[in-house]
């Protein structure tokens, strides 16, 4: 039973042991750090995708925010706030690999600025 859920993952973030403990620990902490978070979140992965040359225009970014917004979906934790959702589905549509970085960086940020609290 265990394995099964282990190669059926419930939710996207959880095929990534690093991603999801980093968006485990985020959900913990309060609103006001999960804003700031998001923000610096969205930032890394704008930044990632320039390096990639994934984002070569303006329009690219838009589209990247824009992409998987649904409106109806609004029962994951993270749909609470309009900044930590639109994070949170740029990190969704990023590449697996891309995604692996990010929650190394993602799991820093959320550690530092506990201990920082």
């Amino acid at each position: 039973m265990k394995e099964e859920y282990s190669q059926q993952h419930r939710r996207w973030y959880d095929k990534d042991p690093v991603l999801s403990e980093a968006v485990r620990t985020l959900e913990e902490t309060d609103d006001q750090t999960q804003i700031r978070v998001a923000l610096n979140l969205i930032k890394i992965i704008i930044e990632h995708n320039i390096e990639d040359e994934k984002f070569e225009a303006v329009d690219d970014i838009i589209n990247a925010v824009g992409s998987g917004l649904d409106d109806n979906k609004r029962g994951r934790w993270y749909d609470i706030d309009t900044t930590l959702r639109t994070a949170m589905n740029m990190l969704q549509n990023c590449p697996e690999d891309t995604q692996k970085v990010i929650a190394k960086e993602m799991a820093k940020m959320v550690v530092d600025k506990i201990k920082k609290d």
